[in-house]
């Protein structure tokens, strides 16, 4: 008697609903992550951009402001409080993001997922 191999009706459903899971999972968390990776090329970009010096602070948090964040990624958790202007250990200055975003999954079961990049900035001192 020849004995057959395979997998079964409960086993595939079972490796359904698992797989099922991880797609919604990513569903839900892709989002916020893809929002993320254009927000750290805005900073890259301006931190590229004040590389010759000749930008202020104020003007490093003001092209952040207008230009770079609306043309990357709409996600309203994402605000200009949230990026500031650091002194470095170094002595020099750096811009860094820092910012939680909630995401809701099942019923009351949300993920809390905290976001922080830190870029190197070339300005020029004030006065």
């Amino acid at each position: 008697m020849k004995r057959q191999s395979g997998i079964t009706l409960i086993g595939f459903v079972i490796i359904l609903i698992i797989a099922a899971f991880f797609a919604y999972t990513a569903m839900k968390l892709v989002p916020a992550y893809l929002d993320y990776f254009n927000v750290a090329k805005a900073l890259n970009t301006v931190a590229t951009q004040s590389a010759s010096g000749d930008m202020s602070v104020e003007e490093v948090q003001r092209q952040l402001d207008t230009q770079q964040l609306s043309q990357y990624f709409a996600d309203e958790d994402i605000d200009a409080k949230n990026i500031t202007v650091v002194s470095a250990p170094s002595g020099g200055r750096s811009l860094r993001l820092s910012y939680d975003k909630k995401i809701p999954w099942l019923y009351n079961i949300d993920f809390l997922v905290h976001f922080e990049k830190s870029v190197p900035l070339k300005v020029q001192s004030q006065g």
